[in-house]
């Protein structure tokens, strides 16, 4: 098992961007995508495996967004506490995009590894995610 908290408010994967150059298009990371993936991958390869996990994989993604400026004592309270999670945009899902690639030849070889996912949103005053990797089998 690999476990590891990535400090910081979480960002979320972002729509791919496109420019054309001599009649090719290319598509490309939104620049605050790239910046956070490139952040999860260093945070990651300090507890990267001997060897890349190369069998199936179960992930555990914990995601916790800043609590909001006009929560009221009593807010921050259940927020803090976890009765109070975050029903707001962006999904859940666009977060496990950006880690799952950022883990890339750094835990696993490949994201189809992942053959189980378990993936919250909660609140928090100190912003993280944190991650689970379970080799199944192990």
């Amino acid at each position: 098992m690999i476990q590891f908290t990535v400090y910081g408010t979480p960002v979320a994967q972002g729509r791919p961007r496109f420019s054309s150059q001599g009649g090719h298009t290319r598509a490309y990371d939104p620049k605050k995508s790239k910046d956070f993936k490139k952040y999860v991958k260093l945070v990651a390869a300090e507890h990267r495996p001997k060897d890349l996990i190369d069998g199936p994989i179960q992930l555990f993604i914990r995601v916790y967004k800043p609590t909001l400026k006009n929560f009221s004592k009593k807010k921050l309270a259940a927020a803090e506490a976890g009765e109070l999670r975050p029903v707001t945009k962006p999904d859940v899902d666009n977060y496990v995009k950006g880690i799952k690639d950022a883990c890339n030849q750094i835990i696993w070889k490949d994201d189809s590894q992942v053959v189980e996912l378990l993936a919250s949103k909660w609140y928090s005053e100190r912003p993280r995610i944190e991650i689970m990797v379970v080799p199944i089998g192990e």
